[in-house]
């Protein structure tokens, strides 16, 4: 287990405390979403400078914006395109496809040199964990603890995205199951943010969704937040109100606000109404939340 204090997470919060991030660090799963959309094929330049575009376009209402080294963090580094206030993420992780997924194996990256994305302007990195109820546990272990030294080597703050998936072999699991188990595994490893999937994905009881949250504020050392995918657009402001009730300090989400401007006519358009206005919207849930609390 690393054992460190946490660095200063204000680089990621907003001044009330509370974290209001945006992912745009999605790569062939945001590749098959545009594709979903047109009979042409979806260029990596395609996916650059929609990632461009929204960093540029929505950072001035997000605390921290994380982008992929693949296809677009230089990019946005060279384009200026995060705006002053908000902190930069890169994320560290290596996605291939295995067991009939599109990210079904994930490795630490060892193009994202932390050294160099510091001197890029970035403040943390973020990976990805994909947590199976039949494989074991010391790999992943291992690969969190190290990538967790990476990052604090470099003086970068570091966030863990653990996601329970199905089983490797074929048979049946509990994902659900998988969510706070792998908190309970991955969440007290000396990262200095966690990134949790919503429980239920946001479709159960709000009692139901509180409880689990709670046992999330539990496992996990640290403060946490959540992540948007598989929860219904429309809800994920709910699911962001019920979580922070029991703990969590707010999300780092891309579909939940982006998503319905892909296939638009004027997707940049669409990105400066539809996808602001859910962000802005979504901070000041955050803020009030954490005012609440106080």
């Amino acid at each position: 287990m690393t054992d460190h204090q946490p660095f200063d997470l204000t680089a990621l919060q907003r001044p009330s405390g509370g974290y209001a991030m945006l992912a745009v660090d999605q790569r062939e799963a945001l590749r098959n979403m545009f594709a979903e959309h047109t009979d042409q094929p979806v260029t990596d330049r395609d996916l650059q400078d929609f990632k461009v575009a929204a960093t540029r376009i929505l950072t001035p209402h997000a605390s921290a914006v994380l982008v992929d080294k693949q296809f677009a963090f230089d990019a946005v580094v060279e384009a200026g395109a995060v705006a002053e206030g908000c902190g930069l993420i890169s994320s560290a992780d290596h996605f291939e496809p295995a067991h009939g997924e599109v990210v079904g194996e994930v490795t630490i990256d060892a193009t994202v040199d932390p050294a160099t994305a510091r001197n890029q302007g970035a403040v943390a990195m973020k990976l990805l964990v994909l947590w199976r109820e039949d494989q074991p546990a010391a790999p992943r272990i291992e690969m969190v603890e190290r990538f967790v030294d990476r990052a604090r080597s470099a003086g970068l703050l570091s966030i863990v995205e653990p996601v329970a998936r199905s089983r490797a072999d074929g048979k049946p699991g509990d994902t659900e199951a998988g969510v706070l188990a792998a908190a309970k595994e991955l969440g007290s490893l000396g990262a200095d943010l966690y990134k949790a999937e919503v429980p239920l994905k946001g479709q159960g009881e709000d009692a139901e969704i509180r409880r689990r949250s709670a046992q999330l504020t539990e496992a996990i050392t640290g403060p946490w937040v959540v992540l948007s995918s598989g929860v219904p657009q429309d809800r994920f402001p709910a699911t962001v109100r019920l979580a922070m009730s029991e703990g969590a300090d707010g999300f780092l989400a891309g579909r939940a606000v982006w998503s319905g401007c892909i296939g638009q006519p004027d997707v940049e358009q669409a990105l400066r109404t539809d996808a602001a206005t859910r962000l802005q919207s979504l901070a000041q849930l955050v803020d009030e939340q954490m005012a609440a609390r106080a």
